[in-house]
């Protein structure tokens, strides 16, 4: 692997919608699931930071009623 493929990452989900950025060359682990954007560090960050509104895991808001 080069230093350019260690330096790719990918946007993760888990069932909570919470996100989270995980290295492109390797599996996420259980319980996440790729959401199809990838890039730099910083430009996965940009892109969580874009899309995360409320970052309370998904069964609080549920049980929130919001």
């Amino acid at each position: 692997m080069t230093q350019q493929e260690a330096d790719v990452y990918q946007v993760v989900l888990n069932d909570e919608q919470q996100y989270s950025i995980w290295p492109a060359h390797q599996t996420p682990p259980d319980g996440w699931r790729e959401v199809g954007t990838s890039g730099t560090e910083d430009e996965c960050l940009a892109h969580i930071e874009n899309v995360w509104r409320d970052m309370r895991p998904l069964t609080l808001r549920r049980h929130m009623g919001s």
